[in-house]
Formats: structure tokens, C-alpha cells, sequence
């Protein structure tokens, strides 16, 4: 008889001490999750009890026991016999470490999901798009019948569902690096859009990035799939180490695998065209880009959706919140929100997305990504620059250095987000369009970048 996995579980569980690191959006979940299965739990984080607010309340209820402050992860050495700690802690922590070593099991909300999960599991990583082709196989697989899970880095916190989740379900979870930067599964199905520079203010490096985000296929079994982009160096030199590596390509053509050919996404194999799969131009969301995240959708569902519930899609699919999002036109003024940039290379995508010069609003919290080639990119793609942030001085000296800086390009720097957006509105003229695509993390003003995005849509509704 085969051993039922969450049965298991459940049983090993059981009055056993547990560390749950991070009392956030996926722990929550967890510690609920855990605690109705009888394990001895403490919680840690360096929010206070007010901070915390009614969820302390909550826990405290179960049963649960906290370390807050700013030594919380004082108390874990000796005491734990498993770790959950949350994405934005690094697995290296020393206390954390100390306890590994110790002897502590470390894992994840995310983890013990892949461990207990019934269903098969596509998963989605990279450094940009990889929000939009999570959406986009999750819609593509409820529009063709299957009960479908969404979760991961977008969505709810699936451990809580787990046990509610068949077989013949699918799951589709979009992954950080910070998620599979201790992973040791696999999901089914992998797809790793693209690998820029990115998250190098908690990476060690540029090649610790990369490692993490290999994680995604590294430990697929038998029969799974790993998508790749051809068009980007990294993940085109990835392909070759997965057990089943496919490709996509927008800007080549290729023998086997998903590429453009007379407009259309088709499918070739042995150098010949199989399938004609859709007409670009009935990709309702803007951007070249999205024409990419699209061919890795169809890459990652072939054999699950027909062409006809793909081309159903691409009419009806209108995007994810904060993504080239149209918030309104005032004026002849178009605004949009684009907060999801938080990389130089998905703004310039973004940038890309407009046939004409756009006025940016750029600039957040540094995570030690170089501006560069942003810079250039700027002066070739943005009518008007104003910048907010900590890296204001960054992205302007990166523009002023360009090649093609000229000196004619009107950049505005000023402190406060709400000034930042007035003066984007107030310097605009009809037919222009106005977007907020910062290419940086939004942390030194905002909670995250929805939150972000929202208080640019607030301001935007109210001139």
C-alpha cells in the first residue's frame, strides 16, 4: 500500500518542537497548518506584540509561542527540531545555521507544500514576465476545465489547501529565488522565463542568483519539462542541463521548440512548422514582451490546453494588476502603472511596450543592480525623467553618462512619491503617456510594489 504523504506527516509532526521563522502573508497559513496537527510551535519575528497586532492574539490562541524583537532569532539554537523559516531569510543566517548543524530539519511553507502536494505542479521562475505566464497557465488551464490552484510568490498560500487538492488537479506557482534558493524538488513542469541581474542587495552574487533559480529544474523526475528562452544567455545555456529541456524564441528561429514565424506562435519540430498556434496581433496586453511570456505559457501547457482555449486566452487575458496597467486618461494624458518594474531590464521592457517617448517615473530602494545600459535605454525610450528614491542620483548619473545622452532630456528629482507623480502630470502634454515603471524595489517607501502601484493609481484618480 502505498504510504499516504500528508498521512505521514501528520504523524511525524506530531509534539515535535518547530521554529517557524517570519510571522508573514505564507507562515500565517502555516502555523495554522501546523498547529492543528499538534506540533509544540514558536514563533519568531523582529516585529513586537503591537506590531503583530490581533494575528499575535490569533496564534497565541493555538497555542502558540513567539520570540519578537530584535532578537529573535536568538533562541532557536538547541530547541528546534524543524525550521520553517520565510523566503527573506537567508538558509545561512548564523543562528539558523547553528541549528541546521545541530541537527534541525530546515524547510519552507513552500517546501513542505511540494513534499505533500497530490497534484502535479508547474512552477514558474525568472527574473521578469514571470507573474504574467503564471496567470496566464493558471487562466489557460481553467478556461480548458481543470480545477486549478494558484499560489507560490502571487495567489494565497496553498499549505492550507493541500489537503483539499486530487490528483488530477493542477497547481501553477510563480517562484523567487529567495523560494527555491533551498529548494530540493522540482515541480513538473519548470519555466524559467528569462535570468538578468537582480535581488543583489540579498544574493551574494550574481552567480548565487543564478543557482538558486536552477533549483526550479534541477530535481525534476522522469517525464517532467523544463521551458527555456532561448533568446537570453543564461537561460539558453540552462536548456542543456535539464533532463527535458524545450525552448522558446521570439527573435529566432528554431528547429525545435516555440517561435515566431509571419506573425503567428508556432511550433516546429525537426525544422518544420507543426503547429500554427496564434496570431500575435490578438494578444490583447501590450509589449513584445508579453508576446514572449505567452510562448512560454503554450510551451508549459502543451498537451494540456488545445490551441483553440490558447487563442480564447490571448482575446480575454487582460493583464495582472500593476503590470503596464491603464489606469486612466486626463487631459490626453495617458497614465500607467507599471510598479511590478523593479529591475532595470523589466522597465526597459516596459519602455519598449510604447512606439513613442513616454514620461518616467523611475527610482526606489537600491538592490545593487548597475544602470548602465539603463541609462542608455532611457535617453532613447523616455521624453521626460523624473526620479524618487534612493537611487534618483544613480539612474541620473547613469543617464547623464550614456552615449547617447545629448543634454536635451528635462529630469525632475524630487523626495516625496506624491510630488513625484503631480510633477509627471503637470509636465505632460496631450498625447503623452505617463508611466510608473521605477526599475527598483519599492522598500525604501512602500511595503511592496502593489502597495506602491496603488497609492500611484490613488494619486493618479484624484487630479
Amino acid at each position: 500500500m502505498i504510504e499516504n504523504p500528508i498521512e505521514s506527516f501528520n504523524q511525524k509532526i506530531k509534539k515535535r518542537r518547530v521554529a517557524v521563522i517570519g510571522i508573514g502573508v505564507s507562515n500565517v497559513p502555516l502555523i495554522r497548518f501546523l498547529a492543528e496537527r499538534g506540533a509544540k510551535i514558536t514563533a519568531h519575528d523582529r516585529r513586537t506584540r503591537g506590531q503583530l497586532g490581533s494575528i499575535y492574539d490569533e496564534l497565541r490562541g493555538l497555542g502558540v509561542e513567539f520570540v519578537l524583537g530584535g532578537s529573535y532569532l536568538d533562541e532557536i539554537r538547541g530547541d528546534a527540531e524543524m525550521i520553517f523559516k520565510t523566503p527573506g531569510v537567508r538558509f545561512d543566517e548564523p543562528a539558523i545555521a547553528e541549528a541546521v548543524a545541530g541537527g534541525a530539519v530546515l524547510s519552507s511553507e513552500m517546501e513542505l507544500f511540494f513534499e505533500l502536494c497530490p497534484a502535479p505542479i508547474i512552477g514558474v521562475t525568472g527574473s521578469d514576465g514571470k507573474t504574467t505566464t503564471t496567470s496566464l497557465i493558471y487562466d489557460m488551464l481553467k478556461r480548458a476545465g481543470y480545477k486549478c490552484y494558484l499560489g507560490g510568490n502571487i495567489g494565497s498560500p496553498l499549505i492550507y489547501d493541500v489537503e483539499s487538492i486530487k490528483p488530477d488537479d493542477k497547481v501553477v506557482v510563480e517562484l523567487s529565488s529567495f523560494q527555491l534558493h533551498t529548494m530540493k524538488k522540482s515541480p513538473h513542469i519548470a519555466v524559467v522565463t528569462n535570468v538578468t541581474p537582480n535581488h543583489l542587495d540579498w544574493h551574494k552574487d550574481y552567480d548565487e542568483y543564478i543557482e538558486a533559480k536552477k533549483a526550479i529544474f534541477a530535481n525534476q523526475s522522469e517525464g517532467g519539462r523544463a521551458v527555456f528562452n532561448y533568446d537570453n544567455d543564461i537561460t539558453r545555456s540552462l536548456c542543456a542541463e535539464a533532463r527535458c529541456g524545450v525552448y522558446f524564441s521570439r527573435q529566432n528561429k528554431l528547429t525545435d521548440g516555440y517561435c515566431i514565424n509571419d506573425g503567428y506562435i508556432v511550433q516546429f519540430k525537426n525544422g518544420k512548422e507543426v503547429r500554427r498556434i496564434l496570431d500575435t496581433r490578438d494578444i490583447y496586453i501590450p509589449g513584445v514582451h508579453n508576446i514572449e511570456n505567452y510562448m512560454a505559457a503554450i510551451a508549459a501547457t502543451e498537451g494540456l490546453v488545445s490551441d483553440e482555449i490558447i487563442r480564447e486566452t490571448a482575446k480575454g487575458f487582460v493583464g495582472v494588476p500593476h503590470r503596464i496597467e491603464f489606469v486612466r486618461e486626463l487631459g490626453g494624458v495617458k497614465f500607467y502603472n507599471d510598479s511590478i518594474a523593479s529591475s532595470p531590464a523589466r522597465t526597459t521592457a516596459g519602455l519598449n511596450s510604447f512606439e513613442q517617448k513616454v514620461v518616467l517615473i523611475a527610482g526606489g530602494y537600491d538592490k545593487k543592480i548597475p544602470f548602465d545600459d539603463f541609462g542608455a535605454v532611457v535617453c532613447s525610450r523616455v521624453k521626460k525623467l523624473v526620479l524618487c528614491g534612493f537611487t534618483a542620483d544613480k539612474i541620473e548619473a547613469a543617464v547623464k553618462a550614456a552615449p547617447n545622452f545629448d543634454g536635451s532630456l528635462e529630469i525632475y528629482k524630487l523626495d516625496d512619491f506624491r510630488e513625484a507623480v503631480t510633477k509627471a502630470k503637470d509636465i505632460a502634454e496631450p498625447g503623452d503617456v505617463v508611466i510608473l515603471s521605477p526599475a527598483c524595489a519599492s522598500f525604501d517607501k512602500f511595503k511592496n510594489f502593489e502597495e506602491r502601484g496603488n497609492m500611484f493609481k490613488q494619486i493618479v484618480k484624484e487630479f
